[in-house]
């Protein structure tokens, strides 16, 4: 028999109450649970189709951060590609916001998937009508759509491959198994992450890890390119998570990471390094430079200072135990940590691309005043473009922004709605 679908009556008495959103999300959730990986697309549709809602489409974030791609699977409707600069599903995901858009009688909803903070893409469908309720309602299906994407996608190949618009290297493949989520966002602290070239990145990387009090960061660029320099990135990541998880101190980090690179390479090798600790609380932000450009302070959209610090040698050398600098943020505040691929690159002719270019794209984006997140895949793609569209070298951008906000009211359970009446 066809399935039959809520008529305009039913969800008007049914979709209003609370417990109509309880059976639908808790009935999503529980099939979700030892759902198979290619039963998730027509579970999505399935439970979008009982608010009334069709002409599914969920939407991925491709690898370059430019484009959304269509997910395949049973009952979805698959078109194509999406440009997130361009399209209303990208205004969606840059903002983190629904966008309605009538349709004759209907209204297509562009409603972001967020795993947390961390965009994953955008879920499409009409519906024939759109209020409050129906807005309330899809946020959380669309939160709960994307943890089910997230947390299968650590056992299928499938949301892999469907994000990938061309063949990507095996040291690309290795980096992106082992970066952490590209955005982080709290009321205390955000931090936002970019690799290029999205596809054959080797030797750059980057990691961070909010501990209690404590945001932890780590930028990597390992000598040379391909398999060789992506190998010695991940020994580099593990041997610092094996040491930050030990709660050491940033210098004992350096070590770790030295001694790391130095036993598995030999004296030939290294890797340049960067490593800071920021007090989400009081902004103290301290770091250690092994080889990278100095950071930069950017407030208000625009670049304020350098970060200078002693260096010392790259890991895998055998450096003398680095100072570590200070510095106090203000509220608002945010941090640009980069590795040297961003300003070496030559344009045509032989002429560097340089640090003054670089200053000048990322204050053209910053003076817009986007999140975080959004912020620094703008200056991702920008620097990109202005570099020719291509690179010879990987390049890597890591930011961290201070809110300095409470977040224990998060932890405090709101007060549970009313009951309709009867």
């Amino acid at each position: 028999m066809p399935e039959e679908r809520p008529g305009p009556d039913d969800l008007a008495l049914d979709s209003r109450a609370e417990g109509f959103g309880e059976r639908l999300l808790g009935s999503l959730l529980d099939r979700a649970h030892t759902m198979p990986p290619q039963l998730i697309a027509p579970l999505i549709a399935q439970e979008v189709a009982r608010i009334g809602g069709r002409d599914v489409t969920v939407l991925l974030q491709d690898y370059d951060q430019m484009t959304l791609v269509a997910l395949p699977g049973e009952k979805l409707v698959v078109g194509g590609d999406q440009p997130i600069d361009d399209s209303l599903a990208g205004l969606a995901f840059q903002t983190d916001e629904i966008v309605e858009r009538p349709w004759g009688d209907v209204v297509r909803l562009y409603v972001p998937l967020l795993d947390g903070t961390d965009r994953i893409g955008v879920l499409v469908f009409t519906l024939d009508r759109v209020d409050e309720h129906h807005r309330r309602l899809v946020r959380r299906l669309a939160g709960l759509v994307a943890d089910m994407i997230v947390t299968k996608n650590m056992y299928t190949d499938r949301f892999f491959q469907a994000r990938r618009r061309k063949p990507m290297s095996l040291s690309a493949e290795m980096q992106w198994q082992l970066l952490p989520p590209l955005m982080m966002t709290t009321p205390q602290v955000a931090v936002a992450g970019a690799l290029e070239p999205a596809y054959d990145v080797a030797g750059d990387s980057f990691d961070y890890a909010l501990n209690d009090d404590t945001l932890h960061l780590c930028m990597i660029d390992a000598m040379g390119h391909g398999l060789s320099a992506a190998v010695m990135s991940t020994v580099a990541i593990g041997a610092y998570r094996h040491a930050r998880r030990a709660d050491v101190e940033l210098s004992e980090l350096y070590a770790a990471m030295d001694s790391a690179v130095a036993d598995q390479f030999g004296p030939e090798r290294f890797a340049t390094a960067q490593m800071a600790a920021l007090d989400v609380m009081s902004g103290r932000l301290r770091w250690v430079n092994a080889g990278h450009p100095p950071p930069l302070l950017l407030r208000a959209g625009r670049i304020v200072a350098e970060l200078d610090s002693p260096t010392t040698l790259p890991v895998g050398f055998g450096g003398d135990t680095p100072i570590v600098t200070e510095r106090m943020l203000l509220r608002g505040d945010r941090v640009l940590f980069y590795t040297d691929g961003l300003v070496e690159e030559r344009l045509q002719g032989g002429i560097e691309f340089g640090d003054t270019r670089m200053r000048e794209v990322l204050e053209r984006v910053e003076v817009h005043g986007v999140k975080l997140q959004e912020s620094v895949r703008r200056m991702s793609r920008l620097l990109m473009v202005e570099r020719g569209g291509a690179t010879t070298d990987d390049s890597t951008l890591l930011m961290v922004e201070w809110a300095g906000a409470p977040a224990h009211e998060l932890a405090t359970p709101a007060d549970p709605p009313e009951l309709p009446p009867g």
